[in-house]
């Protein structure tokens, strides 16, 4: 069963799904790949304060922190769908630490395949749970910004945020 919820974000909304419990999303508005609303399934909300069945209120609880700039990684539990390939991409994606970039060539190489950069950058695209599987941590060669679902500037805005030089 598929419910989600919405909450707010510096980044805008942000649509958190959940697959039988389990997260399963994280969109923006207007956000390449971004699923029709008519797969996240029912609205969860509770009282006051919106989401309240877990795990949102886990996740928004972490995303508030995050945003906060008290927390630096998720400790959330996820369920990413996507091919045997996707999935080897986003769990590399979590392991490039707060702050830092990672090119596509390098997490092709982390792989065990140089010549896989396209195919990560594609994997990179089709993220499920931006923002907690961290792709806008991923730069082209040059270090140049590129390709982001949730567009160059939420990308140019997360990063800054993360090396301290954001302004809200």
């Amino acid at each position: 069963m598929r419910q989600h919820t919405v909450i707010d974000s510096p980044y805008g909304p942000l649509t958190l799904v959940a697959d039988d419990g389990v997260l399963c999303g994280v969109y923006m508005e207007n956000q390449r790949h971004r699923p029709p609303e008519d797969t996240f399934g029912e609205p969860a909300t509770g009282p006051s304060t919106g989401p309240s069945t877990a795990p949102f209120a886990e996740a928004e609880e972490q995303l508030e922190a995050y945003f906060a700039g008290e927390r630096t990684e998720f400790t959330l539990p996820l369920r990413l769908h996507g091919t045997p390939f996707q999935r080897t991409v986003w769990e590399h994606l979590r392991t490039i630490p707060y702050g830092e970039t990672r090119t596509y060539g390098q997490l092709a190489d982390a792989l065990g395949n140089p010549k896989a950069s396209r195919a990560v950058g594609l994997a990179n695209g089709r993220n499920p749970v931006g923002i907690i599987v961290p792709c806008h941590r991923v730069v082209g060669a040059d270090g140049s910004l590129t390709g982001y679902g949730g567009g160059l500037d939420r990308k140019r805005r997360l990063l800054d945020f993360e090396r301290g030089t954001a302004l809200f």
